[in-house]
């Protein structure tokens, strides 16, 4: 749970911000990784599923901007970029702020076109819009589907990942893995049952379940609901069988995306290993500084209220999706290890376009991502 708008500072670094501009809420889930979210298996996006291949709503997708949601765009990975531009805590800022957030206070949509012109009239990027795009004639055509076209296509090439130790070990090295790494992975398709949920190429079925993660912090509920609590996929769909269930992650360099659960409450593979394997046990075990959270003074008195709550503490502990599986110790550290054979080896030596020097824009390129 991040420290997004109004913060200041950049990754481990960043800071809530001070004066009428600091953070007014944490945001409300961990960052999910962008490993291959371009995959032809990805149909939904967000830990509850939100953003999902649909035509409900005749735009070909099923999200919150619903009708409002415009036509054209490529792919769900192209339709889950608009969201963090509309989010008040990660983007979009408070309405009075600017005139991004007071557009979406009035409809979701308002905002997609002033953001789109922005881009536009920046001579550079209109020039490489109509290279880039057949449909764009001249730089005033481009509207927020061509930009969220352009970051899926982005996303989706700049994150692919599948040169990991277990993919070699799949293409016939059998020396790929250690010893201890092909344990875990004996462990992985077989007693641990891991492979029950995390299948298939991305090691993801792409469903959702109820996993009893330790509560805490401001979650994501539906609209009218006064609880600081997260309902997972039944804030989507508001079907009760949905509540507290949460997309199953894929696990392509793992390693690498601490900390774990849609709410980041465990800091390493072993604790998220531990949850999985005996939910209830690890709930009990789990510790509050293990959250990790940003320091912010003025949050801190209801980051962790909704465990006095005794009645929501009872209703998500009794919505468990896991039969309890006992492991011992070295099972445990064998499979995560394993874990760490699905770290690909351009995702620790660099993607293949890197942080560019300059932006056309003229905004400065901040190299976190590259460090």
């Amino acid at each position: 749970m991040g420290i997004g708008e109004g913060g200041t500072g950049l990754g481990p670094d960043r800071r809530p911000g001070t004066g009428d501009g600091r953070i007014a809420k944490r945001i409300p889930r961990n960052a999910p990784a962008l490993w291959n979210l371009g995959h032809r298996s990805v149909t939904a996006m967000f830990a509850d599923g939100r953003v999902a291949a649909s035509d409900l709503y005749g735009n070909g997708f099923n999200t919150p901007a619903e009708e409002w949601l415009p036509k054209g765009l490529s792919s769900v990975l192209a339709a889950q970029a608009l969201f963090p531009m509309t989010a008040q805590f990660e983007m979009a800022g408070n309405p009075r702020e600017n005139e991004v957030a007071g557009a979406i206070n009035d409809r979701i949509d308002a905002a997609w076109p002033i953001l789109a012109k922005r881009v536009r009239i920046i001579p550079q990027y209109g020039r490489k819009f109509v290279k880039a795009f057949e449909r764009v004639k001249t730089p005033e055509d481009v509207t927020i589907v061509e930009i969220a076209d352009a970051l899926a296509a982005f996303m989706a090439s700049e994150w692919q990942s599948f040169d990991s130790p277990f993919d070699a070990w799949l293409a016939g090295d059998k020396s790929a893995l250690s010893p201890r790494q092909a344990a875990g992975l004996d462990l992985f398709y077989g007693k641990a049952n891991c492979a029950s949920c995390h299948s298939g190429p991305l090691l993801s079925d792409q469903k959702f379940y109820a996993l009893g993660l330790p509560a805490f912090g401001p979650g994501r509920t539906r609209r009218f609901d006064p609880y600081a609590r997260d309902l997972g996929r039944m804030g989507k769909t508001d079907r009760l069988q949905d509540a507290y269930r949460f997309r199953t992650p894929s696990l392509r360099n793992v390693a690498l995306t601490a900390p774990y659960g849609h709410n980041g409450a465990w800091p390493d593979l072993q604790g998220i290993i531990r949850q999985h394997l005996d939910p209830a046990a690890a709930r009990q075990s789990w510790r509050r500084e293990m959250a990790a959270l940003p320091d912010v003074p003025w949050l801190a008195p209801v980051d962790f209220i909704i465990q006095d709550d005794a009645r929501e503490m009872a209703r998500q502990a009794a919505r468990i999706d896991i039969t309890p599986v006992d492991l011992s110790q070295a099972e445990i550290e064998a499979l995560a290890d394993f874990l760490t054979a699905l770290t690909g080896r351009t995702a620790v030596t660099g993607r293949p376009l890197g942080a560019p020097k300059a932006v056309p824009s003229g905004l400065p390129v901040d190299r976190l991502a590259d460090r």
